[in-house]
C-alpha cells in the first residue's frame, strides 16, 4: 500500500492517505502535549512505543471480540488502519480516582471504585474538551442512542480485558481514554490509540506512575517509564 499527502497532523500523530481510499495510514510522533496543548515537549522513543504497543493491544482485543481500526503494522512507527469518520467523544473509563476527577469532586487520587466508572467529553480543543452526558451527545447528533450503547458496551469490555492483561504484567490500569470511529457502513469500532499517553498505568506493588503522568507533573523518568511499560508488554504479549 502505497503512502500518499498527508491529510491531518495532530499533536502525536499524522495521518496519510493511501492509494486505497479505505485505508490510512498513522505515524507516531515523539512530540509530547498536555493540558490542551499548553504545555510542550518531546519524548524520546515515544511514537515507536505508542504505535507498537496500540497495535499489539488492538490485535488482543480483536481477538476477545471488539472491532478495531487496526490493519497492519508497517514498520516501527506506522500503521495502516481502517479510515473511520471518528464520534466527536472521548470516552473515559476509571477504575481508580485519580488525575482530572480527584480535582473535580475532591476524591482522594488512588481511591479504587466498587464498579468502574464511563465518563464522556466532547471532542473540541476550543472548548477545552468539555464533559458531558450521553443526552448531550445525542441532542448534539454526535452521536445516535444505539451507537452510544455500542460505545459503552465496548469501553466497558476494553476495561475488562486490559486489566486482566496489565494485572499479568504488575501493572494497575487507573483509567484510560478511547476514542472510537464509524467504518463507511456505519459500524462503530475502536480508534485512535492505546498507549502510555492515554493510559494511566502504575506499578501493581509500588504505585509508580508508568505513563504520560510523568509529563505532566514533571517528575522526571518520563523516557524510563514509557519503556518499562513496553518491556512488561513484550514480556507478557
Amino acid at each position: 500500500m502505497t503512502k500518499k499527502e498527508q491529510l491531518y497532523e495532530g499533536k502525536a500523530k499524522k495521518v496519510f492517505k493511501t492509494d486505497d481510499p479505505e485505508f490510512l495510514i498513522v505515524s507516531y510522533k515523539d512530540d509530547a502535549t498536555a493540558f490542551n496543548g499548553l504545555k510542550k515537549g518531546t519524548i524520546a522513543g515515544k511514537g515507536v512505543i505508542n504505535n507498537k504497543m496500540s497495535n499489539r493491544l488492538m490485535e488482543r482485543l480483536e481477538k476477545s471480540g471488539i472491532p478495531t481500526h487496526y490493519v497492519e503494522e508497517i514498520n516501527d512507527r506506522e500503521t495502516i488502519v481502517k479510515k473511520v469518520s471518528i464520534v466527536p467523544l472521548e470516552v473515559i473509563i476509571r477504575n481508580i480516582a485519580a488525575g482530572s476527577f480527584s480535582k473535580r469532586y475532591g476524591v482522594e487520587e488512588g481511591f479504587v471504585f466498587e464498579t468502574p466508572t464511563i465518563e464522556f467529553s466532547y471532542k473540541n480543543d476550543e472548548l477545552g474538551d468539555p464533559l458531558m452526558n450521553a443526552y448531550h451527545a445525542i441532542a448534539m447528533k454526535l452521536a445516535t442512542p444505539e451507537e452510544i450503547e455500542t460505545i459503552k458496551k465496548y469501553a466497558f469490555a476494553v476495561n475488562e480485558e486490559l486489566k486482566k492483561f496489565w494485572s499479568g504484567c504488575g501493572v494497575t490500569l487507573v483509567d484510560f481514554k478511547l476514542e472510537f470511529g464509524k467504518l463507511s457502513d456505519g459500524t462503530v469500532v475502536l480508534a485512535d490509540e492505546i498507549s502510555p499517553d492515554t493510559c494511566r498505568l502504575w506499578d501493581s506493588k509500588t504505585n509508580e506512575k508508568l505513563d504520560k503522568d510523568r509529563f505532566r507533573r514533571d517528575m522526571g523518568g518520563v523516557e524510563d517509564a514509557y519503556a518499562e511499560i513496553m518491556k512488561r508488554l513484550n514480556e507478557h504479549i
